[in-house]
């Protein structure tokens, strides 16, 4: 089952809300029935964070009515499907807190009543086999106005009746015959200009093998498949809109035990990245990224790795709302809204990522020593932990310069008391260098009084408070920093090349990182924050005890602008 997760925005209300609240009422469509949504994914991919504000939509919804939501399969189309996404997609929904009980179906496991019910079209003269070439097809639709009439539309009942059955036993070669419904070729609308409702496909099937060679159009199938599952709400983005009308005629025209409204709603977009599927297979088909996990990509299974939480991508979906217009959402929020999550449940941990080692020349050499640090200061329930302290620590390179910069409030010779958290009070005394000039070691001396090292003892420091790890217990690690996958805003623009924009810098791996020792019995997924450094997660799939992996999820710096 599906983890319960519970988000202050679902009880949100937006133009879905309005029209399935008149529908529920007295004298609506639908009263005294309880709401039903689907969620209908094409198994050729993984699903990435656009599908999740669909399926957040489907899911929710139902949620807030108390109704259900199936999880349909679209594989209508042989050539694409594929198990191993069947199965990603349902891990990642469950990964997201939404179930859909025993509701669980595929496409496919109506290609007998799709075939039904287009048999019953021709039978009432609402469709013809249609033997146009492709070419032919372009050519007769044509542009602006009133589409040339088929030479085979008005060909007899039975006619096409026989051509059709004959088409599924396998009579005829892929293209040579199509199913068109007979509806009206001055309409405004192309989709109503005898649509195609069935193709000739010899391809196996992935859960059917040979058994079909003629495969429905989602146009026709899925209205079908709404009605037999009695949804009373099919839940679909925008570009669907124009396909409306069609998916009414079908519902009016099949024998169907119920009608399904469409309501349609603006797709996600986010700045910096990508979400079509063909261009996210091109990246891990090509080895740009690591696969359809990268923890770059914006894949469900990738954001999970790079330590999203559910919560947070909830929170995300929720709080963009729901429109009907197209926008383009920045990809800030969406760190935002795992900052703001991860900010009230991770640990904080002490890791030195570009380590140099700190001697505090007059600490007791042999002694080692206990000190308590917070486990999260922003929850009051989180208690403290104890870490090991003695004369030889790590420290960040960064954190020493030779020849100070103005303002700079760290360690150098001769320069002010800083704290170690919490720990002591430290003064920089000097350093070690290599023959090449380089630091190699930090010199310091301790004020045993100051124990804690915590600012609340009233003295006033004018150095900056340091994370530093213990050298005696360092655990090695190594540590993945991500950016954004592409340098460009508009990656997927019609006039750019989006390898072009891949970003150069969007993994930096840094090698010989030191952890708290803690840390070494670590198990993923858990999230953690390195105290200034940023959000961090142990990798699912690299990590392993004696080599410990931590990708960054998100920084401390918060850049959306609110």
């Amino acid at each position: 089952m599906a983890e319960e997760i519970k988000t202050p925005e679902l009880e949100s209300r937006n133009f879905i809300h309005t029209f399935i609240e008149e529908d529920i009422a007295p004298g609506g469509q639908y009263a005294g029935m309880r709401v039903h949504t689907r969620f209908p994914p094409e198994p050729n991919g993984y699903l990435h964070i656009g599908h999740c504000k669909a399926l957040t939509i489907d899911f929710g919804t139902a949620e807030k009515y108390g109704g259900f939501c199936n999880l349909r399969m679209d594989d209508t189309n042989p050539t694409k499907e594929d198990e191993e996404f069947v199965e990603a997609i349902k891990e990642d929904i469950h990964w997201l807190g939404f179930d859909w009980g025993d509701r669980f179906f595929y496409g496919s496991d109506y290609f007998e009543e799709d075939y039904r019910q287009a048999e019953g079209l021709i039978k009432k003269g609402l469709a013809y086999v249609c033997q146009l070439t492709p070419e032919e097809f372009k050519e007769y639709r044509g542009g602006v106005g009133v589409s040339a009439r088929s030479p085979y539309r008005d060909r007899p009942i039975e006619e096409s009746l026989d051509l059709f059955r004959r088409m599924r036993a396998g009579e005829f070669p892929d293209g040579a015959m199509t199913l068109r419904a007979k509806i009206d070729l001055a309409s405004g609308n192309f989709n109503m200009r005898d649509p195609v409702l069935y193709r000739i496909n010899h391809l196996p099937h992935h859960r059917h093998g040979s058994k079909w060679c003629i495969y429905p159009m989602y146009d026709f199938a899925h209205p079908i498949q709404d009605a037999l599952e009695g949804i009373t709400h099919s839940l679909c983005s925008l570009e669907f809109e124009a396909h409306r009308p069609l998916y009414n005629w079908v519902v009016e025209h099949c024998d169907l035990p119920a009608k399904p409204r469409q309501i349609e709603f603006a797709r996600l977009g986010i700045d910096h990245t990508v979400m079509s599927k063909r261009k996210l297979r091109r990246l891990v088909e090509e080895g740009r990224v690591s696969g359809w996990d990268d923890p770059r990509m914006p894949t469900l299974c990738g954001l999970r790795r790079r330590g999203y939480t559910p919560r947070s991508i909830r929170n995300f979906c929720e709080r963009i709302g729901v429109a009907k217009s197209a926008n383009v959402v920045e990809y800030g929020f969406l760190e935002h809204c795992l900052r703001e999550d991860l900010n009230a449940t991770a640990e904080r941990v002490m890791a030195v990522l570009r380590p140099v080692k700190l001697t505090i020349t007059n600490y007791p050499e042999g002694k080692a020593e206990a000190v308590s640090v917070e486990n999260n200061p922003v929850d009051p329930d989180a208690g403290t932990r104890e870490v090991s302290f003695s004369r030889t620590l790590w420290v960040e390179a960064g954190d020493f310069l030779e020849v100070p910069v103005p303002k700079y409030k760290r360690l150098y010779p001769g320069g002010p008391e800083c704290r170690l958290k919490g720990a002591y009070l430290i003064r920089c005394t000097g350093c070690v260098k290599d023959a090449a000039g380089n630091v190699t070691e930090i010199l310091c001396e301790y004020d045993p009084e100051s124990r804690g090292g915590d600012p609340a003892d009233g003295r006033k420091v004018k150095g900056a408070t340091l994370h530093w790890v213990d050298a005696a217990t360092a655990v090695d690690a190594e540590v993945r920093l991500y950016d954004n996958l592409f340098s460009d805003e508009n990656p997927d623009a019609a006039d750019k090349d989006f390898i072009e924009c891949l970003n150069p810098n969007s993994l930096e791996v840094l090698t010989g990182c030191k952890v708290e020792a803690s840390l070494a019995e670590a198990k993923a997924p858990a999230n953690f924050q390195f105290l200034r450094q940023g959000y961090f997660c142990l990798d699912s799939k690299d990590s392993a005890p004696g080599h410990l992996v931590f990708n960054r999820s998100v920084s401390l710096k918060d850049s959306f602008k609110k």
